[in-house]
């Protein structure tokens, strides 16, 4: 078997690489000074339950069909669906030849595509059918031996997670979920996890009943986006902004990811679970630990997990959650020059819901580097356009030899890491303006993926998929992680759930009144995205 360079540089002959299973294999060809060639994955397959969902369609077969185009993924890679169709292996291709069509990043080529296509299998069946597991067992050893996947598949749940239960134990009970000699079988899993601490040490408890912890790979996507990792970057790979980010130098610090429209179809999904349950505790809480630990020794899955679970450890919530904590929910009003209709006027919802579509939180950091540090989180549906971003926002100078007219426009200095859509960091500074007078206003310095990079990034799913099929699990976040992150929230919503029903906010503006009035009680304000 062999596997290609994806691209040889001009001029060069094209070396064909041997594969071997051997984990100390060394290419002889490669020097280790040479970057050109990226992460290949090994012989293997991916089989993805719920695979007529959207999830699958927009995002996961294409992220397959990309990598495979960018050379990543191994000639006898192997594709197998399961799912409640009456549908022939020729059919699944033809379902992800349209999603790949309409969803890839990556031009379309007919050669890729056919050698995709030779490996992929559909298995029709409920999620109780054990003929249809048997059949799934048998597919999976057949595609060992025709596609040489060497044993090593990665079972990926694109069901909700009541199903969860059920998969892993039909999957152990079938015997794939135990490797053969000397190959790997992992189980990636679709967030939420749980619904609360217990829902979540329940779930975690079933799922290690028949996956080792370090076989379950937990998918956040935001990890995967390439302006998350940069968080990482920006802190420990460069002198300048670590001696500042510290409460000697730091204000506060604002995390928010915005979404401008509604509930769509979701909301089955969405009613009962909510903003806060949706967003804050996977996403915003995970960007908030990237955010503000500590230096890691290495950048390995284990040492990322010690450092951010000692910043979840410490998140200390407000005395007065009534104060500090906001909910609303999105009333009729005005998004993108359309009329829309409130949350719940929305089909399918309750007119009693008391389900959030905005949450607003300040928590607490006790440690050394945060004490006294406020860190602001906010999530929304239909507020006023989709963003998400992290905002540190500095002190102002102790002293100032300009007079207050000077200064008047002035605000505070501010790093800010955009992780969507307009993907970058801006650097907000007081700068003089042109002219006689001595007179002091804000200006940005701007630093943009799409203008300074010659490639694309990757699709957040490309990433974690390659990652799953590697075994680097540095983007996943780990059980405990999740478990602590419910303990932060639960007490939020317990509250919730005994104080009043959520504020109204008319669609297309930035929240509910009371997310405002909560900052001006600090003397603060949110940002403008």
């Amino acid at each position: 078997m062999t596997n290609q360079s994806p691209e040889a540089p001009a001029g060069q002959a094209e070396v064909r690489v041997p594969v071997s299973p051997a984990a100390d294999w060394v290419n002889p060809l490669r020097d280790p000074r040479d970057r050109r060639l990226p992460r290949v994955a090994g012989p293997s397959g991916l089989v993805i339950f719920g695979v007529t969902g959207d999830l699958s369609r927009k995002k996961l077969m294409p992220a397959v069909y990309d990598l495979a185009n960018r050379g990543l993924l191994p000639p006898g890679f192997s594709l197998v669906g399961f799912a409640r169709r009456d549908w022939a292996d020729q059919d699944f291709a033809e379902v992800v030849h349209d999603a790949v069509r309409e969803h890839s990043r990556t031009p379309f080529r007919e050669e890729v595509w056919q050698q995709l296509a030779e490996g992929m299998r559909f298995i029709p069946g409920d999620f109780d059918d054990d003929t249809a597991f048997k059949q799934l067992k048998d597919a999976v050893d057949e595609l060992d031996a025709s596609r040489g996947t060497g044993g090593n598949f990665a079972f990926y749940l694109s069901v909700p997670p009541k199903f969860f239960p059920k998969v892993v134990q039909q999957l152990k009970k079938v015997g794939l979920a135990t490797p053969p000699q000397g190959a790997w079988r992992r189980a990636v899993i679709e967030k939420p996890f749980g619904h609360d601490l217990k829902s979540a040490q329940e779930l975690n408890k079933v799922v290690h009943d028949v996956f080792d912890p370090e076989q379950v790979f937990r998918i956040d996507h935001y990890l995967g986006k390439e302006t998350v990792q940069n968080i990482l970057a920006l802190r420990f790979a460069n002198q300048m902004y670590e001696p500042i980010w510290n409460r000697s130098y730091v204000d506060h610090v604002q995390i928010t990811m915005a979404e401008d429209i509604g509930i769509g179809g979701r909301a089955g999904y969405y009613d009962g679970i909510g903003s806060a349950r949706d967003v804050i505790q996977n996403h915003l809480l995970q960007l908030m630990a990237l955010t503000a630990m500590e230096e890691p020794i290495a950048f390995d899955a284990e040492v990322l997990l010690t450092e951010k679970l000692k910043v979840l450890k410490s998140v200390r919530l407000p005395d007065e959650l009534g104060l500090h904590t906001v909910r609303g929910q999105y009333a009729a009003g005005w998004q993108g020059g359309e009329k829309v209709v409130g949350y719940l006027e929305e089909e399918g919802i309750d007119p009693g819901s008391k389900t959030d579509t905005f949450a607003a939180v300040k928590l607490g950091i006790d440690n050394r580097r945060w004490a006294g540090v406020p860190f602001y989180l906010r999530t929304g549906k239909r507020l006023g356009r989709r963003v998400t971003e992290i905002a540190v926002v500095f002190t102002r100078a102790p002293h100032s030899p300009f007079d207050s007219t000077a200064t008047e426009e002035l605000g505070s200095n501010a790093i800010v890491i955009r992780v969507q859509p307009d993907e970058g960091m801006t650097v907000r500074f007081g700068s003089k303006v042109p002219g006689t007078s001595m007179e002091i206003r804000d200006v940005s310095m701007d630093f943009a993926y799409g203008e300074s990079f010659t490639e694309s990034s990757p699709e957040a799913y490309e990433r974690l998929i390659l990652d799953v099929l590697l075994g680097d699990a540095n983007l996943f976040p780990r059980h405990q992680e999740v478990e602590e992150s419910w303990k932060i929230l639960d007490p939020i919503e317990e509250y919730w759930a005994a104080h009043g029903r959520p504020a109204q906010y008319p669609a297309g503006t930035w929240g509910p009144q009371e997310a405002h009035e909560m900052l001006a009680r600090d003397g603060r304000s949110w940002r403008r995205p």
